[in-house]
C-alpha cells in the first residue's frame, strides 16, 4: 500500500501549518520496539535471492516508510505489486520483495526483531 502525499487526506489547515492524515495505515499489533532505518539503494538492486531460504523466500518483516528519491518496486506474495516513488508514504505487509530500478533513498520504521532477523539472513548471504 502506497499514498501520494497529495493524496493523504488534509486533517487540519490552518495559517502556516497543513497536516495530512491517512488512518488505518497498517497494523502494529503484537510487535514490540521498532527501528528506524536509512536505506540507500544503486540501479538494479533486487532483494529477490538475497530472500531466498526465508519463509516463502520474502522478507516477513512489515514496514512503514517514507521514498525520499527514486523508485522501489514491491512484490507481495499474491503476486501483486506496487511501486513506490519519491513522496510517496508506505506500508509493506510481511511477505514481500523489492528492487530499485534506479538510485533510491528510503526510510523505513520496521519491527526490530522481525526485522534484525531478515537482515542477518541478508548479510549472510551477501559474506556467503
Amino acid at each position: 500500500m502506497r499514498i501520494a502525499k497529495e493524496d493523504v487526506p488534509v486533517k487540519i489547515n490552518a495559517p502556516g501549518a497543513v497536516a495530512r492524515q491517512k488512518t488505518n495505515f497498517g497494523d502494529v499489533t503484537g510487535y514490540g520496539k521498532f527501528g528506524g532505518e536509512y536505506f540507500s539503494l544503486g540501479e538494479g538492486v533486487d532483494f529477490t535471492s538475497l530472500l531466498q531460504g526465508l519463509e516463502g523466500d520474502m522478507c516477513q518483516s512489515p514496514h512503514w516508510g517514507y521514498m525520499l528519491e527514486g523508485t522501489i518496486i514491491v512484490t507481495y506474495a499474491d503476486g501483486s505489486a506496487d511501486t513506490v516513488v519519491a513522496g510517496d508514504l508506505f506500508y509493506w505487509p510481511p511477505g514481500h520483495t523489492i528492487r530499485s530500478d534506479q538510485k533510491s533513498e528510503v526510510i523505513l520504521f520496521s519491527p526490530e526483531h522481525e526485522h534484525g532477523q531478515v537482515m542477518d539472513h541478508i548479510l549472510s548471504k551477501v559474506q556467503g
